[in-house]
Order: structure tokens, then sequence, then C-alpha cells
């Protein structure tokens, strides 16, 4: 079986209020747990904001670190899944049920 990553792509900004993300987290835990049933699912994982990163770039024989995202954008990666599935398609099923759970981009992708 192949493994896939479940990128959750969120905007940025604050979270949505607990009334409207409470019932998404719930449906989560839902998913989660049929992907766990199912054998499919590896791990997965919530980040926290971008502002928290501290990105480094080897540069000229010393290390940079930087404060913040390392790119500047109206989205950021919110958090992800790792999934096993047969095929692609399998994956892009499991996308596309985190996407219509959470309501927010996902991408799917083979890892090597």
């Amino acid at each position: 079986m192949k493994q896939y990553l479940l990128s959750i792509y969120e905007p940025d900004g604050d979270p949505p209020p607990p009334e409207l993300l409470d019932p998404i987290l719930k449906r989560l835990d839902t998913l989660n747990e049929e992907m766990r049933a199912s054998g499919a699912w590896m791990f997965g994982i919530g980040l926290h904001p971008p502002s928290t990163a501290t990105v480094l770039l080897a540069q000229d024989g010393d290390v940079l670190m930087t404060d913040g995202p390392y790119t500047e954008g109206k989205e950021h990666l919110g958090g992800f899944t790792v999934v096993q599935a047969p095929d692609l398609d399998a994956a892009l099923d499991w996308g596309r049920r985190l996407a219509e759970v959470v309501g927010l981009p996902i991408e799917v992708r083979p890892i090597i």
C-alpha cells in the first residue's frame, strides 16, 4: 500500500468561533475513527499558526534563522493526515471526505 499526505490549507486569521468549529472537530474525529477502522489512517496532526514557525536556510556557509512563515500568503498549512491506500483513487476518496468535513482545501500527494 502506498502512503499519501492529505494537507489541510486554512485561511490566515483567527480560528472560527466555538459554535462553528466544535461541530467540525466532532465530524473530523468521526472521520479519523473511520480511517483507523479501515486501516487507512497512519497519523494526523494540527499545527500552530505560521507566526510560531522558524525558518532555517543554509546559505554561504552559515544558517540564517527567520521567525514566521517562509512565504507570505492568504492561506497556510494548518495540519495534515497521512493515510495508506491501495491507489490514488482511494486516497482521493479520503481527501474528498476530509474536504467535506472541514470545508477547506485538501491537497492529496503521494509520499515517496
